[in-house]
């Protein structure tokens, strides 16, 4: 059952725990982990500044060193989340 009060972009779920922010389903053979690295304050609001981008193997065997399959670091939080949003459509297409 899906739940409609999930957060998605393209039609992909969003996660975030703390600094990280997980896009993609874990039932698909790759998702994209996203790291805020540096936040600064837009507004009187914290914006994400420097983001790490990483497209990863969903294997629960592989080792975790094993898993990461390309990796970035872009300025801005949406620049990532579309580069991410590229990789992971490349590599799910490549089935």
């Amino acid at each position: 059952m899906a739940d409609n009060n999930m957060l998605t972009y393209k039609g992909r779920p969003l996660m975030r725990k703390d600094n990280l922010v997980y896009y993609g389903s874990m039932a698909d053979e790759y998702i994209v982990m996203l790291q805020i690295l540096e936040t600064k304050d837009v507004n009187d609001i914290k914006a994400a500044s420097k983001v790490s981008v990483q497209l990863q193997l969903t294997d629960p065997n592989a080792k975790a060193r094993d898993r990461v399959v390309k990796k970035s670091e872009k300025e801005g939080f949406y620049t990532a989340l579309d580069l991410g949003s590229v990789w992971l459509e490349r590599a799910l297409a490549k089935k």
